[in-house]
């Protein structure tokens, strides 16, 4: 049976004693608060599912988050982004105490994020980080916790995915507009254009990667992590080639230092050409629609691209009716 007590300062202590555990504690502001807990987790220890929460009622969402971007966060390849999107949790749970986020409260953020105009994939991606940092908490940080909440609600539908495909003479003013820039800039799109790499990839591309003589761009970071090599097309090949070089820098696209101080510049060309709805990443598409209508098969694009399903493959291949139309006569 546990103890109940008042304090001098007014408040209620419950105090918990078992003979084959240590003793357990906690104070409130009133008597029948500590009764229901006593009697809660005194339910739990005869049940053996008891809990120990100390840490979690101690810790915030925020200590917690703090924590997840110094120890994980810089791991990760992607981390520019998932600061920011730790930075919108923060703001929306920060205060909250672990033990006490519920399912209910992450559906509120879920519905109030779409209601912002927010599309469903962002707002999966929020979802998919929050849940990350609650079971690394748990798993390898000590916390205790009955459940992840997260797990426990219903996610909104991811956006359709884009279908954007570039036409012959849309490419043929890009490259006007990629040229009048830099030779750089012609040779980045056309290499994105033929094998269906990624910007951070081919940005980060170094000469020591590739192999002119066997025509293949070995690829060490990936967005999965997995290496691959890419083949590259005589048109690749020849975008390579043109390249200035410099004597300390190995690097293929040395112009410029990451993803995001390229962005400036593809801004640019976009208004130069005029191309509307268009985004670099659509080039990815596009080039693996091309593979598919120059007849290889799917394990021959998806050694290419990367893909590990055949799912997501066909989210990133829009083949022209047209051309099956010919196909088929």
């Amino acid at each position: 049976m546990a103890t109940i007590r008042q304090q001098k300062n007014g408040k209620w202590q419950a105090i918990i004693r078992r003979r084959d555990s240590a003793n357990k504690s906690k104070t409130f502001s009133g008597k029948e608060n500590a009764l229901v807990w006593a009697r809660l987790i005194e339910s739990e220890i005869d049940r053996g599912i008891y809990i120990d929460r100390t840490a979690s009622e101690q810790t915030t969402i925020s200590d917690i988050i703090k924590r997840y971007q110094n120890e994980v966060t810089p791991h990760k390849r992607s981390a520019s982004k998932e600061i920011s999107r730790l930075r919108m949790l923060n703001k929306f749970f920060g205060k909250t105490i672990l033990a006490k986020l519920h399912s209910p409260m992450v559906a509120l953020y879920r519905d109030i994020r779409i209601k912002q105009g927010i599309s469903g994939s962002t707002v999966i991606k929020d979802l998919n980080t929050l849940s990350h940092i609650i079971d690394t908490a748990i798993k390898e940080w000590g916390f205790s916790l009955p459940s992840n909440p997260v797990k426990n609600i219903r996610k909104p539908k991811a956006n359709k995915g884009r279908d954007r495909r570039l036409s012959f003479n849309e490419e043929i003013i890009l490259l006007e507009a990629c040229r009048t820039h830099s030779i750089m800039m012609e040779s980045i799109v056309i290499i994105a254009i033929e094998t269906a790499m990624r910007l951070g990839e081919i940005i980060y591309l170094n000469w020591n990667d590739i192999n002119l003589e066997k025509r293949v761009a070995s690829l060490h970071l990936t967005k999965n992590g997995e290496s691959r090599n890419v083949p590259l097309s005589s048109r690749a090949l020849k975008a390579l080639k043109v390249l200035p070089r410099q004597i300390n820098n190995s690097r293929c696209f040395w112009r410029w230092k990451s993803v995001a101080s390229f962005e400036s510049s593809w801004q640019r060309i976009l208004k130069r050409s005029q191309l509307n709805n268009f985004r670099f990443h659509d080039f990815r598409h596009e080039a693996s629609s091309r593979l598919f209508e120059k007849n290889l098969n799917v394990m021959e694009v998806a050694a290419i691209t990367g893909h590990k399903s055949l799912q997501m493959l066909k989210r990133y291949t829009h083949l022209k009716a047209e051309d099956i139309v010919r196909k088929l006569n």
